[in-house]
């Protein structure tokens, strides 16, 4: 039986998480309909700037990302000291964004007078929006129930579009986190509908390479800001971010997709970039996660240390994908 999310989700084990949902339909969510020719390929734009405009509003930060024909894939980040330093007025404004609010709320917008009791249920109300704002299921059900709305407009019809749950995967340490983002990011290529991640639309690691080439010929590397940032190696006084340098990640996608294109495969052991040594992983293991994290790993990934520590945390009676995880993570 499927555990509850809140089960599944908690900031003590790790505030990194994989997350996919996909379209329960027959016809593709963004493809092609093989059987009526008919194209929605216009919807990964949808998804694409729904998922951006949210990650403005939630205190979840967008690590990676790839909209597919019939799914899409989610690298997300819990933000939860961004969450706590939002005032009153900036959580009523950021979720009046999303939804009317309470009638309650409308009223302190509108600088109507309120008494004491009201005050104090606004600010409980307030508490439980912030909550809220950080809370994964709350930023997936957002953003499904918005596209499933306009693709039912779309096609006039009423119904479901979405699986009833989208899958959740933890990623408990920081081989976990790249290797989950370079699967997401390649999916693509994987599909064979791209080539190479720069030609990959509808990507983080698209948007990633668009913004570095883009402020090439400038003294600093910028990064999109609507993406969780690679600030550099762990070390003390590290700036918030993603803990790898932007080049290591771009150079080891790159390494990655030549690997898996029959065409322009190479020497795994000469050209293997340097942090897979950092990360303690060998280069076929690598190669093997990067094509099936998904299938091949459950609700917990990482090393055996990081499983069984999250699940002393999360209350679990037993290590969930302990083996897949002593096989592939040294």
């Amino acid at each position: 039986m499927p555990k509850p999310r809140y089960a599944q989700v908690s900031l003590e084990a790790t505030p990194y998480y994989h997350c996919i949902a996909r379209c329960v339909r027959k016809a593709y969510l963004c493809g092609t309909d093989f059987t009526t020719g008919e194209s929605y390929e216009h919807r990964r734009q949808w998804v694409e700037d729904k998922l951006l405009e949210l990650g403005d509003i939630f205190a979840i930060d967008i690590c990676a990302y790839a909209v597919m024909s019939n799914h899409y894939h989610l690298v997300l980040h819990i933000n939860k000291a961004e969450v706590i330093k939002l005032t009153q007025d900036e959580v009523l404004a950021r979720w009046l964004r999303l939804f009317k609010g309470s009638f309650i709320a409308q009223q302190y917008c509108k600088g109507e007078r309120m008494t004491d009791a009201q005050l104090n249920l606004l600010a409980e109300t307030v508490e439980t929006w912030r909550e809220r704002l950080m809370d994964i299921s709350w930023f997936m059900r957002v953003l499904n129930e918005s596209i499933a709305r306009q693709a039912n407009a779309e096609d006039h019809c009423t119904g479901r579009f979405w699986e009833g749950r989208f899958k959740t995967q933890a990623l408990l340490d920081e081989a976990a986190l790249m290797a989950c983002m370079a699967y997401v990011d390649l999916n693509p290529i994987r599909a064979t509908i791209a080539k190479t991640p720069e030609a990959s639309n509808h990507t983080s690691i698209k948007r990633r390479l668009t913004e570095l080439t883009s402020k090439s010929k400038e003294t600093h590397q910028k990064q999109p800001t609507e993406l969780f940032p690679l600030t550099g190696n762990p070390r003390k006084n590290r700036p918030e971010g993603l803990p790898f340098k932007l080049m290591d990640y771009i150079d080891l996608v790159q390494w990655t997709g030549r690997q898996l294109r029959p065409d322009k495969r190479g020497s795994m052991d000469q050209d293997a970039p340097s942090v897979l040594q950092r990360l303690n992983m060998e280069a076929d293991n690598w190669l093997f996660l990067t094509q099936h994290f998904e299938s091949r790993l459950k609700g917990l990934v990482g090393s055996i240390v990081a499983v069984k520590k999250a699940c002393k945390v999360l209350g679990y009676k037993r290590a969930i994908g302990k083996q897949s995880c002593e096989a592939y993570f040294t």
